[in-house]
């Protein structure tokens, strides 16, 4: 695991349990894809969630990028967020993991 992608999700108030059902759903797509090593969904509040996934290389993180689970967050961010999603590429600078 040497980078990775963060992503910040802003749902409208009255979209805020499908975008949930959205991310939670999604980790069965993430454990399709073969280059994402790790990956995290999770709430802040009630209408802010994230994302959180690793990967060994850019092509991993590129091809996560074109997947599945970025088409749906795009396809689900006119009508349900508030805004596009942030979506940051990171370096891991140290990693724990079992």
């Amino acid at each position: 695991m040497k980078i990775g992608l963060l992503a910040r999700i802003e749902a409208r108030p009255e979209y805020a349990d499908k975008v949930e059902a959205i991310l939670r759903d999604a980790v069965q797509l993430a454990v399709e894809e073969d280059r994402t090593l790790t990956w995290f969904a999770f709430k802040e509040n009630d209408t802010t969630f994230g994302v959180f996934d690793t990967f060994a290389d850019e092509a991993g993180r590129q091809a996560h990028l074109r997947g599945r689970i970025a088409a749906a967050l795009m396809e689900a961010a006119p009508t349900m967020l508030s805004a596009p999603p942030d979506i940051r590429p990171v370096d891991l600078l140290a990693v724990k993991a079992p």
